[in-house]
């Protein structure tokens, strides 16, 4: 496993010049909320590191990871949302519906993404057990929605240099 023993959710606010003004759109799954609630804490985290305001903020819920990419697109056609993170955790179950929801929300993500020409952070879990994604949500393996969100303001960064 790429993440055995590791926990990748260090980072330094000072490399994340400029970002404090950027209009940020969050959308989160309502679906093992537990989880994406703990997520969205770790994005939110990176944003008040930076100094980034409140009032620059936009957090919408959907029902579960596939209405993940109409959130984020509906986030995009706002034109003062500069970047938007969507969070959500589907955890593998008997049946191929695991597999449907993960490739429909991921490719569904990348088309906002490239149809806006705005970042869309990824932090989808995708995991074999409930422990994986509560691992990757402020345990051992870190927060990804702290990793993703610093994803986002790098690439609002790079835009703008």
């Amino acid at each position: 496993m790429a993440t055995a023993g590791k926990n990748l959710s260090a980072f330094d606010p000072t490399t994340l010049t400029n970002c404090a003004d950027f209009r940020i759109g969050i959308v989160v799954s309502a679906w093992n909320g537990h989880i994406t609630e703990r997520l969205l804490i770790g994005a939110l985290e990176v944003l008040d590191a930076i100094g980034h305001k409140q009032a620059s903020r936009r957090i919408i819920r959907v029902p579960g990871a596939f209405e993940l990419p109409l959130g984020a697109q509906q986030l995009c056609q706002d034109q003062s949302i500069d970047g938007v993170l969507a969070i959500g955790v589907v955890i593998q179950g008997e049946t191929r519906h695991f597999d449907f929801v993960c490739s429909g929300a991921t490719q569904g993500l990348m088309d906002v993404m490239l149809k806006y020409n705005k970042p869309v952070g990824f932090c989808l879990l995708t995991d074999n057990t409930e422990k994986q994604s509560i691992d990757r949500a402020g345990g051992i393996h870190g927060n990804k929605g702290t990793e993703a969100m610093v994803a986002v303001l790098q690439m609002l960064q790079n835009k703008i240099q």
